[in-house]
């Protein structure tokens, strides 16, 4: 808005800029036609015979008086006619005449008139050199003064639109850039002197209010339905429990009642994982714990060691830091133990998994690498997404990184993923600035 109403006020100083020497000419020229004017009535009103005498020296038709003034900015000139000459005609002109070798620009009246019936041509003129002195100054400091007020305006402009817009600004800041979540809203009302600002905080905080109650619906039917179906799954699998022991059963039988149990943990496994979503993202977790990272990144070695055997891996654990941080050790244990998991499940036989710690700023961060079959930007931007698994091929239920991710929200952590195909992945944890080390 502000560049706006320069634009435009630099269009109009330049057209007034343009037109000035026009307005400058006509008044100018208005005010010196009206001063040859009663320059020529006060000759004709004095004139008589003698005078004419006294001025013209010859008596054929080309006599001519002259006179200049000392600055050659005036002249008078007095000339005789032919005898069939037109009378009491005025007329005004500019034209360059050359006085004493020196040729200026001059406005003139030029009046013809008999005198005893002889036609005589007066000639008054005023110099226009200082007029165009005067233009050009005129031009020049109107060109001053008026960059000077377009660059104050624009500066007051700027400032008060700043002014203005501060409460809408801090509407964006506070209530829209930095919400992740419905339930870090912050309803406190915005301070403006603008109907239409607090008009458009109230409709904010109206919204959210609608979205956060569909969030806690929602959350609560996840929790309500995977909480109430944990009771048949565990009456089936007793029931499949007591069918294994029945002698009479073929192999068959036993085959599918045993696939049977396998779908039934896995399904079991699913809902405790939704359970899980359900009870972070609703806050159902304290976080008042000292953790160190350190000794969680241990004893995880340690718990998958099998697994990483398995597949040849070398684990590189590169800490610099005695990093703690105050939250619920069992869900950081759970997140870390879930990227861990990945590295290890996504990665090539005979890879390597380096763990390392430093800091960015003021924040400390840790990252989780692999030298595994790594992700596309296409799926790159899904992986957070519940029951999205990074290969196919691979089993799983799709949560563990959902589950990761709802942690990483609990404890204000954020969570960055860089990977390239077939070079590997890197899950980076940037922890907030309160942590200490």
């Amino acid at each position: 808005m502000a560049i706006f109403n320069a634009l435009s006020r630099s269009l109009v100083i330049l057209l007034l800029w343009l037109m000035l020497p026009v307005l400058v000419e006509k008044v100018v020229y208005k005010h010196i036609n009206q001063s040859l004017l009663e320059k020529k009535q006060k000759f004709i009103e004095h004139l008589d015979k003698d005078e004419i005498k006294d001025y013209m020296v010859r008596n054929d038709s080309t006599e001519t008086y002259a006179s200049f003034s000392t600055l050659h900015s005036e002249f008078l000139q007095l000339s005789r006619l032919p005898i069939n000459s037109l009378a009491n005609k005025t007329i005004f002109l500019t034209e360059a005449r050359i006085i004493e070798e020196e040729e200026n620009d001059f406005r003139i009246l030029q009046y013809q008139f008999k005198y005893d019936q002889i036609p005589y041509q007066l000639e008054i003129g005023s110099s226009l050199s200082e007029i165009k002195e005067l233009t050009f100054i005129i031009r020049f400091f109107i060109l001053i003064v008026l960059t000077i007020i377009l660059i104050l305006t624009f500066l007051i402009d700027t400032f008060y639109i700043e002014y203005l817009l501060k409460p809408f600004n801090k509407i964006i800041d506070t209530k829209i850039r930095r919400i992740n979540e419905p339930d870090t809203f912050n309803y406190t009302p915005i301070k403006s002197n603008s109907a239409d600002f607090k008009e458009l905080d109230l409709a904010l905080n109206q919204m959210m209010l609608r979205i956060s109650a569909l969030f806690k619906k929602e959350r609560q039917f996840i929790a309500n339905v995977s909480h109430e179906l944990l009771t048949p799954i565990a009456i089936l699998k007793n029931k499949f429990e007591n069918l294994l022991q029945n002698d009479s059963l073929n192999e068959s039988a036993v085959d599918k009642v045993a696939n049977s149990l396998k779908t039934l943990d896995l399904l079991k496994k699913v809902i405790n994982n939704l359970l899980l979503i359900s009870r972070i993202e609703n806050h159902q977790y304290e976080a008042n714990e000292e953790i160190h990272l350190s000794e969680i990144l241990e004893n995880l070695i340690s718990e998958l060691e099998d697994r990483i055997d398995e597949k040849e891996l070398e684990v590189k654990l590169d800490l610099s830091s005695e990093f703690t941080f105050i939250g619920n050790k069992t869900l950081i244990h759970i997140l870390l133990y879930n990227l861990m998991v990945n590295a290890v499940k996504y990665n090539k036989f005979k890879g390597r998994i380096t763990v390392k710690d430093g800091f960015e700023g003021e924040q400390y961060y840790l990252s989780v690498s692999d030298s595994g079959i790594g992700m596309d930007e296409s799926r790159l931007s899904h992986i957070f997404n519940r029951f999205t698994q990074i290969n196919n091929d691979q089993e799983g239920q799709g949560l563990g990184l959902s589950i990761a991710d709802s942690i990483a929200h609990f404890h204000h952590i954020q969570i960055l993923v860089k990977s390239i195909p077939n070079e590997g992945t890197t899950f980076g944890l940037l922890f907030p600035r309160n942590s200490k080390s």
